[in-house]
């Protein structure tokens, strides 16, 4: 080969060289490019976690306060217990994995293979068990440095605890394992209650351990702020005692409801769901029937009825759901005819029993009707056709704006999920008939809130105010961050004709519908209602009551709906009314408000029983009668040494006190007669001729115009007592009407 020949080929070969190591570099420098640019901040991030352990440190969650400050919702310190299984390997000469495991499922009472699985993974970081108390937690501490465990580490958590159980559940809601809040005010502050939690962050060598200059950093959390309810504790214990109460003895088929809401505010006070459920384990099912029912189920049908069931407990009724409020509807009837000058107090009506509108006709709740009587009078003895007339008066369009103007077409905007706007006819489908049902209360669907509302505008001289169930937030210090001040909606009504209708309202429990909210010493206003569920004809009905007092200078307003009774009795004014009256009974003497008692109540007013003890016969008898009360004396002795009932019980004003006066004689027992279904004369007569004495609360307590019979007395009949033992007798309506 010539020598030009060769240097050619030298010179080729060099040049593919380098044509190959400039393509090579290209490719490279591609690559890297690709690397950095393209996959770089993934790459980072792998090399992060792989070289680093990152350990969550919960942020301790904000309490829920009611408005005095008592704590509804706490967070409770308790422990993570984590893993390292790269850190649990390497130690597998000083402790197997197996006995790792071994030793943690007995203190955590969990299965052994599920632990021994996590903690041979191929990962850096396993949770094993969430949020043990501190007797657990210091068990695997010494599990730990007994065995000289590595990889195994306990972190600060905290645990959703609730101090009053079932409490306002409905309203507070619960949170889930990751402190996240599920239902309620859990969930719709849950962004400020959970707070920033923080972070142990470690070095790691490529093999998950620790490297040989161990670094270490803490990132604190920060705590979440407190949240302080409008509600009160003790107004709210009230409402679920009375409507726990109410469920039970009507033997409600679809739970009930009731709001305390203050009408100068719009602040709730109270709001109960029943049956309720326990806060601190919100996934157990309390009804046997039902637990046996899912237990039958299999694979995904079980978990779809169990989620159905789940959401029916935790439904707020009261906002959620929405009903035909019947007859308590005519207090808006009312309103807007008295503010369109439709109607006068002393107009007359004549209700002959039913009225024909258009192609319909159209019954009162009374067969044969109410007859001639006046706008109050047909307002106290809610009479269906005297509203279909009041409202063609009002006509359609002012009609709708007006419920429109109470609140009736929009939602309010409570602090709570799920709320309901309801259901009613737009403007171009509500004519003649329409308008005649909803003078009544028919064709349309509310919710309690919005009824609640309303009737607090009626209230406080025509003003709607937002109802709302938070007052602040505040730090930890208990600083407000932040106010949430009472928001004024519309004036609706004018004042005149607010301080009207409230005193209308006042004569429906006074002489009315309403008289089982009868309060002594109190000046109650409110409205009954019924209302039969669709399909009509199936016998499902709602009975209401939404009352407010004192009804001149309102300070609390109550409603309570109960759900399908299914024992007969239906009418509001029969079931409904008399847990309104406890509720406002308990509430208002708790708030301080002092009764004004008329020249009728103060002769029927309760007195306490005073000790006359050691006194003579003379003395005694005098003391007694100073005191309006009766006497009988037994024995022959000089001196009183027993006396029935005994000092300090309270009995009504000319109660008979029987007094003794010999040692060796017995207190004389009688046995309690049955009152149930009596009058209020033939329950005192019987009463009085077993020697005993008469307490009368509820419809019997007025003077009204329908019969009341007694069905509740206590102790019951044929109990043996004590001769002059006080027999409390609650009275209601015969005639209860809608």
């Amino acid at each position: 080969m010539s020598k030009t020949k060769h240097r050619r080929l030298v010179q080729n070969r060099v040049f593919i060289l380098f044509l190959g190591s400039i393509v090579l570099l290209a490719l490279l420098a591609v690559r890297v490019g690709y690397l950095q640019i393209v996959q770089g901040e993934e790459l980072q991030k792998q090399a992060i976690e792989q070289q680093t352990r990152d350990r969550i440190i919960n942020s301790k969650r904000g309490a829920i306060l009611d408005r005095k400050g008592k704590q509804l919702a706490v967070s409770a310190t308790v422990e993570t217990v984590t893993a390292s299984p790269a850190e649990i390997s390497k130690n597998k000469d000083v402790i197997s994995p197996e006995k790792v495991a071994e030793g943690l499922s007995e203190i955590l009472e969990m299965d052994y293979q599920k632990i021994y699985d996590k903690i041979t993974k191929n990962s850096l970081y396993e949770i094993i068990k969430r949020k043990i108390e501190k007797e657990e937690a210091d068990k695997v501490r010494n599990f730990i440095s007994e065995n000289k465990v590595l990889g195994i580490y306990l972190d600060a958590d905290t645990k959703r605890f609730y101090p009053y159980g079932s409490l306002a559940s409905h309203v507070i809601g619960f949170t889930g394992m990751d402190n996240q809040g599920l239902e309620g005010i859990e969930s719709v502050f849950d962004k400020y209650l959970k707070g920033s939690p923080g972070r142990i962050i470690s070095a790691k060598n490529a093999a998950g351990t620790d490297m040989l200059m161990k670094y270490e950093k803490l990132v604190d959390p920060q705590d979440g702020l407190n949240v302080v309810l409008t509600i009160d504790e003790t107004i709210q214990r009230f409402v679920e005692n009375h409507l726990e109460t109410a469920f039970i003895e009507n033997k409600l088929l679809e739970g009930a409801a009731s709001i305390v809401l203050d009408p100068k505010t719009g602040e709730i006070l109270a709001m109960s769901t029943m049956p309720s459920y326990d806060l601190n384990n919100p996934f157990y099912i309390q009804s046997d029937e039902l637990r046996e029912e899912i237990e039958k189920l299999v694979g995904e049908e079980k978990q779809k009825r169990q989620q159905q069931v789940w959401q029916k407990m935790w439904r707020n009724k009261a906002v959620v759901d929405s009903y035909e409020p019947g007859s308590t509807f005519k207090v808006f009837t009312s309103a807007m005819a008295l503010e369109e000058n439709a109607v006068k107090l002393d107009d007359r009506f004549y209700c002959s029993g039913s009225v024909q509108v258009a192609t319909h006709r159209i019954r009162c709740w009374k067969h044969g009707g109410h007859g001639s009587q006046t706008f109050v009078e047909g307002v106290q003895n809610s009479c269906n056709p005297v509203f279909i007339d009041i409202g063609a008066r009002v006509g359609t369009t002012r009609f709708m704006d007006y419920f429109a103007g109470f609140g009736f077409t929009q939602t309010t905007g409570i602090e709570l999920p799920g709320e309901t706007k309801g259901i009613y006819h737009n403007r171009q489908h509500f004519n003649e008939v329409e308008l005649a049902t909803y003078s009544f209360g028919q064709g349309f669907q509310i919710t309690p809130l919005q009824m609640i509302a309303a009737v607090g505008a009626v209230a406080n001289g025509g003003k709607l105010m937002k109802p709302h169930l938070v007052k602040q937030l505040t730090d930890k210090e208990g600083n407000i961050v932040v106010e949430y001040e009472s928001e004024f909606v519309r004036q609706v009504v004018s004042k005149e004709t607010s301080e009207a209708l409230t005193g209308i309202l006042e004569t429906v429990v006074s002489h009315g519908t309403g008289s089982g909210a009868y309060i002594k010493g109190f000046r109650v206003g409110g409205k009954t209602g019924t209302s039969e569920k669709t399909p009509r004809g199936n016998n499902k009905y709602i009975a209401s009551f939404v009352g407010f007092a004192p009804a001149d200078d309102p300070q609390v307003v109550c409603i309570v709906i109960l759900d399908e009774p299914s024992t007969g009795l239906y009418y509001g004014g029969q079931i409904a009314s008399p847990v309104v009256r406890n509720i406002l009974e308990d509430t208002l003497s708790y708030l301080g408000v002092e009764p004004a008692y008329t020249p009728e109540e103060k002769a029927t007013l309760e007195t306490s029983v005073p000790n006359v003890l050691g006194k003579t016969a003379k003395e005694a008898k005098n003391i007694l009668q100073n005191n309006n009360l009766k006497y009988r004396i037994e024995g022959e002795g000089e001196s009183i040494i027993s006396q029935i009932p005994k000092a300090g019980i309270k009995v009504n004003q000319q109660s008979t006190i029987t007094l003794y006066t010999e040692e060796d004689m017995a207190v004389t027992k009688t046995i309690v007669p049955n009152v149930l279904n009596q009058t209020v004369i033939g329950a005192s007569n019987l009463i009085s001729q077993a020697n005993l004495n008469i307490k009368i609360i509820g419809a019997g307590s007025v003077l009204s115009r329908g019969g009341v019979v007694s069905y509740k007395q206590d102790p019951p009949a044929g109990a043996s007592v004590d001769i002059g033992s006080v027999v409390t007798v609650e009275f209601r309506r015969v005639e209860a009407g809608e």
